[in-house]
């Protein structure tokens, strides 16, 4: 298992314990996992975003810590997350939004692999890449939105 995932792990299992926030104290959280600060950093921005319905509030100085706090409702998240997409997604930014949802338990493993089986660029075979993304993008937003409640 990579360290960002042992990392991402341990912050969600700190949810898991039915808060809707958590506070870390990144040197201390580094230090009991055995890496350097920056990789808790890494982890936060990159798995941890708005998108995937967290806020993050830091705080500098001797007592300075990272506020993570959680979406009300898994709606919400995905709302959020349907309004960052714009008008053109990637491939591999697509996967990681739907990796995300999946990990943080608000889409199913099935819903997560038909997602995925959509945005591959093998779909798009005969469109340019701005096309491409552009259609992936909107049938991500469709796919999203049909899955809210």
């Amino acid at each position: 298992m990579k360290m960002s995932d042992i990392i991402a792990d341990v912050i969600m299992d700190m949810f898991d314990e039915g808060e809707s926030s958590i506070q870390i104290q990144r040197n201390d959280l580094a230090n009991r996992l055995g890496c350097v600060p920056s990789q808790i950093n890494y982890v936060i921005t990159s798995r941890f975003t708005p998108e995937a319905g967290y806020r993050i509030e830091s705080r500098r100085g001797g007592g300075g810590y990272i506020l993570i706090t959680r979406a009300d409702t898994k709606d919400n998240a995905i709302m959020a997350l349907i309004n960052s997409i714009g008008t053109s997604i990637d491939e591999r930014t697509a996967k990681a939004h739907i990796y995300n949802l999946n990990y943080q338990k608000m889409i199913d493993d099935r819903s997560a692999r038909l997602m995925m089986s959509v945005i591959p660029d093998s779909n798009f075979k005969g469109f340019d890449r701005d096309t491409a993304s552009k259609i992936r993008a909107d049938l991500l937003k469709q796919m999203l939105l049909a899955y809210i409640d």
